[in-house]
């Protein structure tokens, strides 16, 4: 295993290169050291204390060829595109100042973290060595994929589970738990090294929104909405990157229309194309070096004359921060996602303004696993997931809307925000900053970009 320096002499270079107005890309041999310096660095610092912090000293993941569980997803080196046959992984908790053992009840080595532990010329039957291995460390709880409340903790198969249970003892199988809450941990928390690298994912996708939002992109009563969602999609790919979602943009103008926010999600208007005085929102995703982005602007087309939007609008806007510092204010670890939701609602009702918060975990998946933070239309709660409690080091989208009443166009105008930061145990950080101004078409100088992220 190379030593540790080099993985952070690579994200040096990350930040270095990612300086450039241009977004900076590792090719792919690059980003596979990477992804494996992050995963072997994080084995090592987060998992012993997630073991014995929910009291499971073995934890057991099985996964089928093209049926993975979602956490062996973030288990297998980058060179592996899926799990081979049945792969079995057994990460084993010694005791205290003793290193997590990581075997692989497989026919190989899975990368260089978990080591063959089956050899089918002197055992042949894989579940017989997998009880063999359990029989040997003797441990007093194995956790086991299964929850009926997240999907990502819930990987462990029927067919899989029965015939690992079959091979047990009364003994063993009588120490079999779920480890919802251990996978919800491996899945949430994020690293020190992954939060070098994490910021510079998410400017690399805020520049490739201010690009669509341009110019170079949009021409006003030319190039409709679907034109650029699909402008998005290819540019991503233009990148060698890979989105976890569609984008969509929507319009909203000065018209006696309703803004119905479905539409963003569900479908468009005929009528999309793109004219001077709109206010354009964008949601937008990427995936990068198994870390994924999720965000939500806005952009205004100027009319002749215009260097600016609308100080209506701006104020819009300005509520829309309002809400994310009022929301944002309230984490504190230990709290559920329901009593900040509860406690945000409540402020931003008493300021005068019109709140909806449902806000997400992001981190190895785009919609991630840990605590909800209301939903869209959930906003007295979400049951369960909802009572899940804030952790230290993990990371969200701070996603929400905040509603304001334009006189000048007679009707409510909804500023959707969703930006990715970092939950230290203390503060909430932007991890690039957030959407404080308005992206404008045309830009009226270089600087413009720079200054909608603060």
């Amino acid at each position: 295993m190379k030593p540790l320096f080099t993985l952070f002499a690579l994200l040096a270079a990350l930040i270095t290169q990612a300086q450039d107005k241009q977004p900076a890309i590792l090719p792919l041999q690059k980003r596979a050291e990477v992804i494996d310096r992050l995963f072997a660095n994080k084995i090592k610092t987060v998992l012993p204390g997630l073991m014995r912090r929910e009291g499971i000293d073995m934890w057991v993941i099985i996964a089928r060829e093209y049926n993975e569980d979602p956490v062996i997803r973030t288990l297998l080196p980058a060179n592996w595109h899926a799990a081979r046959r049945r792969t079995i992984l057994l990460m084993f908790d010694p005791g205290e100042g003793k290193e997590i053992e990581t075997l692989a009840v497989a026919r190989y080595d899975v990368g260089e973290v978990f080591n063959k532990a089956w050899d089918k010329d002197q055992q042949p039957d894989q579940w017989a060595r997998l009880a063999e291995l359990i029989e040997e460390r003797d441990p007093q709880k194995i956790g086991l994929n299964m929850s009926a409340h997240y999907g990502q903790a819930d990987g462990l198969t029927h067919a899989e589970y029965e015939a690992f249970k079959a091979s047990l003892t009364k003994k063993y199988q009588k120490r079999l738990v779920s480890a919802e809450k251990l996978a919800l941990g491996w899945l949430e928390t994020r690293t020190r090294a992954e939060m070098v690298i994490y910021p510079q994912i998410v400017k690399i996708a805020h520049e490739i929104i201010a690009e669509g939002f341009s110019d170079k992109v949009i021409q006003p009563g030319v190039t409709t909405t679907e034109e650029v969602v699909w402008w998005y999609r290819e540019r991503i790919k233009e990148l060698k990157l890979d989105t976890w979602f569609h984008p969509s943009v929507s319009i909203q103008r000065g018209n006696q229309q309703k803004f119905d926010h479905l539409q963003t999600f569900a479908g468009h208007p005929a009528d999309n194309s793109i004219q001077p005085g709109d206010l354009l929102h964008v949601d937008f995703g990427i995936t990068y070096l198994r870390l994924n982005t999720d965000t939500q602007q806005h952009a205004y087309v100027l009319r002749p004359g215009e260097t600016d939007a609308p100080e209506y609008l701006q104020k819009a806007l300005a509520n829309g921060n309002r809400l994310q510092d009022i929301f944002t204010g309230n984490f504190k670890v230990g709290k559920t996602g329901n009593e900040v939701l509860a406690e945000s609602r409540a402020q931003a009702l008493a300021e005068g303004i019109t709140p909806a918060i449902y806000t997400h975990p992001i981190g190895y998946y785009g919609h991630a696993a840990g605590t909800t933070l209301g939903m869209w239309d959930a906003q007295e709660g979400v049951p369960y997931t909802g009572d899940y409690p804030l952790h230290a080091n993990t990371a969200y989208s701070i996603e929400l809307n905040a509603g304001t009443y334009i006189e000048e166009w007679g009707k409510e105008v909804k500023i959707m925000l969703e930006e990715d930061a970092f939950f230290d145990g203390q503060t909430v950080r932007y991890m690039h900053g957030r959407q404080k101004r308005f992206l404008l078409i045309p830009r009226n100088n270089a600087a413009t970009d720079i200054l909608a992220f603060e």
